[in-house]
């Protein structure tokens, strides 16, 4: 089964077991998110996060080549696979990462000192670890291997979370030995996995000449998509890079604990993206458009009806992290961003690489991005508003789904203009609803907007429905 059509009853088995490892991943990272900060002080929390900030970007430095890597080869099966060229990549990427944690450490033993030096230190190691678990990651997913990614994601961050568990049981409250923790799990992973994939580690490489040829040809062929990504990340690091500059470490500290809750549910979708992608690329194109119709039609709902968690949310959390009450308004604001970036992480860009639409998705995310640093300037430097600077994050989003749902629009040949204005009304009431009502009243009031969406759209709605449609995707 190295190309054609994937076996349907494969997809599902993968989506399934990656949703297995997801609520794992959910588990730690809820010990994570809500616990440790319950036990650290606020100023430790807001370094940490400043770590997770700034090692959440690490991964552009392999430059594309990992990216090439996804795009090039999804389509076969590990058998497949041209072992000595494989291993040779992981080698080149080895070198490049390893000379640049030299430099980085150099350089931040000159310009920087105290705490800040230790996250730069920190986040140096990562550039390494990240890396090697991305590599680890994506040639199981392009060889469909998705049981073996599974295995290595439950490793990660199984290790990190009883990690963690332990350093807050003996009382440390220094923000590095979490960090150490996290690269010290990423190690754990990456032996793990090499050990599930030794030919793609261990053995003769092909000649350096050769080895090069390749690196170029996948750097050239993944730079767009990384760059794309990578601006894509930005949207929402730029707003958290912006606050940490602008304000101080402890509001910082505050913004990025809403952000990390927001980010809960787009760990889980996110991982379901990247097993869908090797899917796609094995599917019939006349499939594809049934499939992307299925698929919205039941995320949008389900992300809105999610959204109610917030106010229950809201009055357990007030309650457990009391310091961290400012955070939770800036939930409420940030929270229908995980409805649009959800539609983009495991609709627009899948089928945008499906279609090879790499340039496209380049400029949708760098023209957005571009955007969203002249709108956050106003909103910190001018207007000096923090919550104006979060609106300005969802509504950059907002526009960035709707720009390229537009585009996939034009390659199934479909149309969801109407879905658009109501899915917009409906974010909409729902921040006002946290803004300015109290909890209770916010309550009700996003409730009776929800019972008016479904009504307004019953026809095209349907969680996990059936869409009337000839394709043969059904089982």
């Amino acid at each position: 089964m190295s190309q054609g059509k994937i076996e349907k009853k494969q997809i599902k088995r993968n989506i399934l077991i990656s949703i297995l490892a997801q609520m794992i991943s959910l588990l730690v990272s809820f010990i994570i998110i809500l616990i440790v900060p319950k036990f650290i002080s606020e100023i430790q929390y807001a370094y940490w996060q400043t770590y997770v900030l700034y090692v959440g970007y690490v991964g552009v430095l392999h430059f594309g080549l990992l990216d090439g890597l996804i795009l090039r080869y999804s389509q076969y099966d590990y058998d497949e696979l041209d072992k000595e060229l494989m291993r040779s990549q992981f080698r080149v990427l080895l070198f490049v990462t390893s000379s640049i944690v030299i430099m980085a450490i150099l350089l931040s033993s000159i310009f920087l000192d105290g705490n800040y030096f230790i996250v730069a230190l920190l986040v140096a190691f990562g550039i390494i670890t990240k890396n090697q678990v991305t590599y680890t990651s994506y040639t199981f997913q392009i060889t469909n291997r998705i049981n073996k990614y599974v295995i290595l994601t439950i490793v990660q961050r199984a290790c990190f979370g009883i990690i963690t568990i332990l350093l807050l049981l003996i009382d440390i409250n220094d923000f590095y030995w979490f960090c150490i923790a996290e690269l010290f799990s990423d190690i754990i992973a990456v032996m793990v996995g090499a050990s599930m994939n030794k030919g793609l580690y261990f053995g003769k490489i092909t000649n350096m000449k050769n080895s090069l040829n390749e690196a170029w040809v996948n750097l050239s062929s993944g730079f767009l998509l990384l760059i794309a990504n990578w601006a894509s990340m930005l949207l929402i690091g730029g707003a958290r890079m912006v606050v940490q500059y602008r304000w101080d470490d402890l509001i910082f500290g505050k913004v990025s604990f809403a952000f990390s809750l927001s980010s809960l549910f787009l760990t889980f979708v996110n991982t379901v993206s990247i097993v869908f992608f090797p899917t796609l690329k094995r599917m019939n194109t006349d499939e594809l458009p049934y499939l992307y119709k299925k698929i919205r039609n039941s995320l949008s709902p389900l992300l809105f009806i999610f959204m109610l968690t917030y106010y229950p949310g809201y009055w357990i959390l007030e309650k457990w992290l009391p310091a961290y009450k400012p955070s939770l308004l800036y939930l409420g604001v940030l929270l229908p961003v995980i409805v649009f970036t959800s539609k983009v992480s495991l609709l627009t860009n899948n089928y945008m690489k499906a279609y090879r639409r790499e340039k496209t998705l380049l400029i949708i995310n760098a023209t957005t991005v571009l955007l969203a640093l002249i709108l956050y300037f106003i909103s910190a430097f001018i207007l000096d508003n923090l919550i104006i600077l979060l609106l300005s994050v969802v509504f950059i989003v907002i526009i960035r789904s709707i720009i390229s749902e537009i585009i996939v629009m034009k390659l199934i040949k479909t149309e969801f203009w109407s879905d658009f204005a109501i899915e917009l009304v409906v974010t909409i009431l729902f921040i006002f609803s946290t803004i300015y009502l109290s909890k209770g009243l916010g309550f009700i009031f996003y409730s009776a907007s929800l019972a008016i969406y479904f009504i307004l759209c019953k026809k095209n709605v349907g969680l996990f429905s059936k869409i009337k449609n000839n394709s043969s995707f059904n089982n």
